[in-house]
């Protein structure tokens, strides 16, 4: 990489995903990836903890950075120059502010999902984003992994290439099990959030996300109800609602976090996405596939694809089917993207409308409350 190259980045926040899936993509990029050379967290405990998590993974020891002294705080980070770019990985509230903070710091910056708490601050965000800091140079990706997965990609794709036809109607269904013993309800700010939907806009943008990658044209309008079923999860866990796209077809999205047990997870073969066109049909799930070089079996995004075949008079024939694994890499690509992009090379992942979008969805089931919501208005 010739930008990046001689410069370093830094990770902000030392929860979960920055030590689970943060670390580990930068170290599957290797050389691709700037040098980590700072961590910051709220505590020195916990910014020490992922200092520690990345000299084993990384095999160098970044410098810790926490709030409480002049010397060792954000702001000296952001100081230094030879920290070019940035990976804010923080509670959702307060992501905007550091993004804006480390933007007029002059570092670039790859911020964790969803872009904001709600589509007015989004907006807000990304206004401020286009006027001050774009025309400098400065680039601002929203690190949403699922838009960045090759498995959705890899759909998206099969659906352009025509091979179930024209798409006429989709699902969406995730169901969730999360008891108070999860370790990501035991996250603070996740506990008690301050921000609407609780865990329905922290995971759902995901599954908005996907949807927005594999459908053939955007979202526009939106129908459902929200609801909260365990107290403990407020201020809603659930929703259901129907989704109309640009081009006619309209479909069903299911999310939940209060699945009574684990194995509603799984019911019914697990959810994922299904897509009906008019000469064949398209599902991707997560699962288990064997890698034959090392004999474990790793996780994997599985698209499958039937395919109707029909002879010269239209008589339907054998149906054809397609399975294509691709590994779960979608944190990688991210990273991956943005890194590139400070090199020029931008191939639109992390597009910041593209994760207001995504809030915006979101937002609008948790209101919509059976009434029709035109989602292009309500982005504005």
């Amino acid at each position: 990489m010739s930008t990046t190259s001689n410069t370093g980045t830094a990770i902000l926040g030392a929860g979960i995903f920055a030590k689970e899936a943060h670390l580990p993509a930068l170290q599957a990029l290797g050389p691709l990836a700037p040098k980590l050379v700072a961590v910051y967290s709220r505590s020195e405990k916990s910014a020490s903890k992922l200092a520690a998590e990345a000299t084993t993974l990384l095999n160098t020891t970044p410098d810790v950075y926490f709030d409480g002294d002049p010397s060792s705080d954000l702001d000296a980070l952001l100081a230094r120059s030879d920290i070019t770019s940035v990976i804010i990985v923080l509670p959702i509230s307060q992501q905007p502010s550091i993004v804006l903070k480390a933007l007029a710091a002059g570092k670039h910056v790859l911020s964790e999902k969803p872009v904001s708490a709600d589509i007015a601050s989004g907006a807000t965000l990304i206004a401020q984003y286009e006027a001050q800091f774009k025309p400098r140079g400065l680039v601002w990706r929203v690190a949403e992994n699922f838009e960045a997965e090759p498995g959705y990609i890899a759909a998206g794709r099969a659906i352009a290439a025509g091979k179930i036809g024209k798409v006429i109607f989709f699902s969406s269904r995730t169901i969730n099990f999360i008891d108070q013993d999860s370790k990501w309800y035991k996250t603070p700010w996740r506990t008690v959030p301050d921000y609407q939907g609780g865990f329905l806009l922290d995971g759902g943008v995901h599954s908005v996300a996907a949807l927005r990658v594999i459908l053939p044209s955007a979202m526009t309008h939106l129908t459902g109800f929200a609801s909260l079923n365990k107290d403990w999860l407020a201020p809603h866990d659930t929703i259901n609602a129907t989704i109309k796209t640009a081009d006619g077809s309209h479909g069903i999205f299911e999310l939940s976090f209060a699945a009574p047990s684990p194995s509603r997870s799984s019911a019914g073969g697990g959810g994922g996405i299904i897509v009906t066109g008019t000469d064949g049909w398209l599902q991707v799930q997560q699962t288990q596939a064997c890698d034959f070089v090392y004999n474990v079996k790793k996780p994997v995004f599985r698209i499958t694809i039937k395919s109707a075949t029909r002879d010269a008079n239209g008589v339907l024939g054998p149906e054809k089917e397609e399975v294509i694994d691709e590994p779960i890499r979608g944190v990688e690509r991210e990273q991956a993207s943005f890194f590139a992009a400070l090199d020029g090379k931008d191939d639109g992942l992390g597009n910041p409308f593209g994760a207001l979008k995504d809030v915006a969805v979101i937002q609008a089931a948790l209101t919509s409350d059976g009434k029709l919501i035109d989602l292009e208005k309500l982005i504005g």
